[in-house]
Formats: structure tokens, C-alpha cells, sequence
């Protein structure tokens, strides 16, 4: 496919975590069976770019990827030790005015994730397309039985006393839930009465926002303030007792150099069997291409106007993340988007890498 020329708008895309309104994808909530994945609008003919406001799995020639690196590299020069240390270590204070300031107005439900990540509504039965790992959902079908028997073997290991959720048969911890966007949606579409969610935020004035929020059951969901790089902190659940893991573009706003530490804690609660799910920034995304020079705290790495910071992945960093952590991969694709303002006729290339990675399921008893 033929794709046009990079723009780039700095009046209608805002330089925001992709949970905005204005740059995240918007997709029906789960119940639509007619809802396919990713990647089925596709751009054949480049004078029809402005027929529609998205494309899937656009390809990019060699000339669009080339003037991409160039524009990181005239834009990395790092900032000065000092200046990154202040924005490391103030980073909970960033992320708390984010909130104070925008609240839960600036958000949309992710009702696209049901789609995508069946394995937070399994009972939904949504039907979906084959995918390039089309083995992905069969290779989770296939652990199912064995996830049972580990549920069991994992109750035997959780320490006296109750813990919220102690009870629930299918637990789920989304890690970086902001105002709830994820939350909520789950709680909504997964009637599992076994159902039980945990979320948890750097930020204590998101998670209070959470827990303020009308739809907001503590008998169904447990919110509470958890800084994700701190790998000494305790979660509210025992290690091998959580069925699945959300990250949802959290990840990349830790420093790199903390990332592995902290996907091999979140591993260590996985149930065998258990799934990591992750949807994040891909390399040269239209917000990496938009900053601008003194945003640069290392290769790849980057601080946003009001202090918050990002990373730009690929797919090989994530693997050796989730591979370093013992997990194994079950699906790892990189959705490349072509956003468009029909009304400016501007064209917006975004760039997220979503991946399943898997507990090796326990092993069956000797007979």
C-alpha cells in the first residue's frame, strides 16, 4: 500500500498518555459480534485517504521510515543528569496535577479492549477475525483445563487470613488504571459472579477519582495506590493468585531502566496459566515524531510538556521484557494506524504494539 506523506499537527492531536479522548481508538463495547480486530479497513488506493477517519495495518514505504529516524535523531540529545533526575523523582507530583487538572473528563471507556483482550470477558463469546497469530486465543484454549488444576494448587500457597477478592475464582489487576477506563468497562461487560478487579494507580488522585465514581463496587473491585517501579512494594494479593494482567500504555511511562524489574514482580502474581496483556507505544509513533528538542531524556525516551514521560517500544524490547520475566508469548503485533482529520485534511501515523504474554502452565501431578 501506497501511503501518503508524514504531517504532523500540533493543534489537533494533544501530547497526552493515549487514554485521551482525542487519540485513542474508538471501538464498540463487547456484545457487538460484528466487531472485528484490528485491521480490516485497509488503504489500497491513496486518493481515498480522506474517505474514512482510520486505516488498519498501514505500510509505510522506506522513505516515511527513513525521514522518521532522522527526526528522532535530530531531537536526542538528552537533557542534563540534573534535569532528568527532578523529573524522576517528581514524578508522582506530575501525574497527580494531570489528574487534578482533567478529572475523568478527558477519558473514554476502553470498550475496544473486550475485542482485542478477550480474556477480561471470557464468557463474551464476541466473534473475532483471524489475526496474524490466529494461534493465539487455541494456544489459551488449550491451557484452559490446566489453569483449573493450577487454581486449586495456587489456593494452597495463599497465606492465613482474608485478602480482598480472597474468595473470587477469576482475578484481574490492571496496573496504571487511571480514571478507570478499564475498569469500569470490565466490571460492566464480565458477569462472572467469580469475577474480581484490582487496579491500581501511581497517581492517589486517580485512584480516589476511581473510587468515587459511581459504578465503583467494592465487592466486585479493589482500588489502591501502587507506584509500579517500586518492586519492594506489596500488592494486596498473595504471588500466583491473579489470572490476568493490564497494562494498557503504562508501561512506557516508566524510566527504562526499571522495566524489567517490574515485569518480572507483576509475572510472580500470575497463576500458572495466567496471561500479561499489553498495549503500548510503537517506535516512531506521531508522538514521538512530535517533540521537539529538550524533550529528550535518553534514546527513545521522553518528557511531555507537563512533566509526565514516555517511551517508544519495539517489538523485540518487549519480548526480551516478558521473556526475561519467564513468560511465554502467545501474541505480539504491532498496529499501525493512519488517523485522519477529514475536516483539515491532515493525516496522523500512530503506532502500538499489543502482546499477550503467558505463564507457563503448572504440570500436571504425577500419577
Amino acid at each position: 500500500n501506497t501511503a501518503p506523506p508524514i504531517s504532523y499537527s500540533h493543534k489537533y492531536i494533544n501530547n497526552f498518555p493515549i487514554s485521551c479522548g482525542a487519540t485513542e481508538p474508538s471501538h464498540p463495547a463487547c456484545g457487538d459480534s460484528k466487531r472485528p480486530q484490528f485491521g480490516t479497513r485497509f488503504l489500497t488506493d491513496p486518493r481515498e485517504v480522506f474517505q474514512h477517519n482510520a486505516w488498519d495495518n498501514v505500510e509505510w514505504t522506506d522513505e516515511q521510515e527513513a525521514a522518521a529516524k532522522k527526526k528522532v535523531l535530530e531531537n536526542s540529545q538528552p537533557l542534563p543528569p540534573e534535569k532528568q533526575e527532578e523529573y524522576d523523582s517528581r514524578a508522582n507530583e506530575y501525574w497527580n496535577d494531570f489528574y487534578t487538572i482533567h478529572e475523568n473528563r478527558f477519558f473514554k471507556d476502553r470498550h475496544w479492549l473486550f475485542t482485542e483482550f478477550p480474556e477480561l470477558a471470557p464468557q463474551c463469546g464476541l466473534h473475532q477475525e483471524p489475526s496474524a497469530d490466529a494461534s493465539a486465543t487455541e494456544l489459551l484454549q488449550e491451557d484452559s483445563a490446566d489453569q483449573k488444576q493450577c487454581t486449586q494448587l495456587a489456593s494452597l500457597s495463599l497465606s492465613d487470613g482474608e485478602f480482598p477478592g480472597s474468595s473470587a475464582t477469576y482475578r484481574i489487576l490492571e496496573v496504571g488504571c487511571g480514571v478507570g477506563n478499564t475498569v469500569f468497562p470490565i466490571l460492566k461487560t464480565n458477569n462472572d459472579p467469580g469475577l474480581f478487579v484490582y487496579c491500581c494507580d501511581f497517581s492517589s488522585t486517580a485512584v480516589e477519582l476511581v473510587k468515587t465514581n459511581p459504578e465503583y463496587d467494592p465487592g466486585r473491585c479493589f482500588a489502591f495506590v501502587h507506584d509500579l517501579s517500586d518492586v519492594e512494594a506489596d500488592y494486596p494479593v498473595p504471588d500466583g493468585t491473579l489470572d490476568v494482567v493490564v497494562l494498557i500504555f503504562v508501561l512506557s511511562a516508566l524510566h527504562p531502566d526499571k522495566m524489567q524489574a517490574s515485569i518480572s514482580r507483576l509475572a510472580r502474581l500470575l497463576k500458572p496459566g495466567g496471561v500479561m496483556l499489553l498495549r503500548d507505544y510503537g517506535r516512531y509513533d506521531m508522538a514521538q515524531l512530535r517533540f521537539k528538542k529538550g524533550r529528550c531524556l535518553s534514546e527513545n525516551f521522553y518528557v511531555r510538556g507537563d512533566g509526565t514521560r514516555v517511551y517508544f517500544f519495539t517489538q523485540d524490547e518487549l519480548h526480551e521484557l516478558f521473556a526475561g520475566a519467564g513468560l511465554e508469548k502467545v501474541q505480539s503485533l504491532v498496529d499501525r494506524r493512519l488517523q485522519v482529520n477529514r475536516g483539515k485534511q491532515l493525516t496522523m501515523y500512530r503506532v502500538w504494539i499489543q502482546c499477550k504474554y503467558r505463564k507457563a502452565p503448572c504440570l500436571p501431578p504425577d500419577t
